[in-house]
């Protein structure tokens, strides 16, 4: 279980608390926490979706507890986007400097926009996951996620005419 779902777990605590070392804690936590309520788990029902709300919850918690009030960072998608190796120097640059702006954009949106928009984009959840760590209706997730893309596309504008 812990294999198979680690790095997502991982991914999805980083979201939220924005630390690798309080996103391995809650992620363990978490499936410590999914380990001894298993008898609760709905029989039939996705276990993914269940386990990443328990470890968004536990990250949640965590953040609250610290005291951290940053907000939702990305910095686990810029880590994890690294990985990928452009074909030459200059489209190295030119993603580097593409994800920085996209990533600068995501961080000026309100929480609950930058939450939605990692969910589905970055840790790549489909819409019932993303509603079900969200805690809220698919629709709700639809919905949200059009305003979050809307809000973002106006900021990558702003941006480029800022830019000249």
């Amino acid at each position: 279980m812990v294999r198979r779902h680690q790095a997502v777990a991982f991914r999805t605590a980083f979201t939220i608390t924005g630390d690798a070392a309080e996103s391995e804690d809650a992620a363990q936590e978490a499936f410590v926490k999914v380990y001894r309520t298993l008898e609760r788990f709905r029989s039939g029902a996705p276990f993914r979706p269940w386990l990443l709300t328990v470890v968004a919850n536990e990250a949640r918690n965590r953040r609250r507890a610290a005291g951290r009030r940053a907000g939702l960072t990305l910095r686990a998608v810029e880590h994890a986007s690294q990985a990928v190796t452009p074909t030459s120097p200059e489209a190295t640059v030119v993603a580097r400097e593409r994800r920085a702006e996209l990533l600068g954009a995501v961080e000026g949106l309100r929480e609950e926009d930058r939450e939605v928009i990692s969910l589905r984009y970055f840790l790549e959840l489909t819409e019932a996951e993303a509603a079900s760590v969200m805690g809220c209706a698919r629709g709700t997730v639809k919905s949200r996620l059009s305003r979050a893309v809307g809000r973002l596309r106006e900021k990558m504008m702003e941006a480029q005419d800022a830019a000249g």
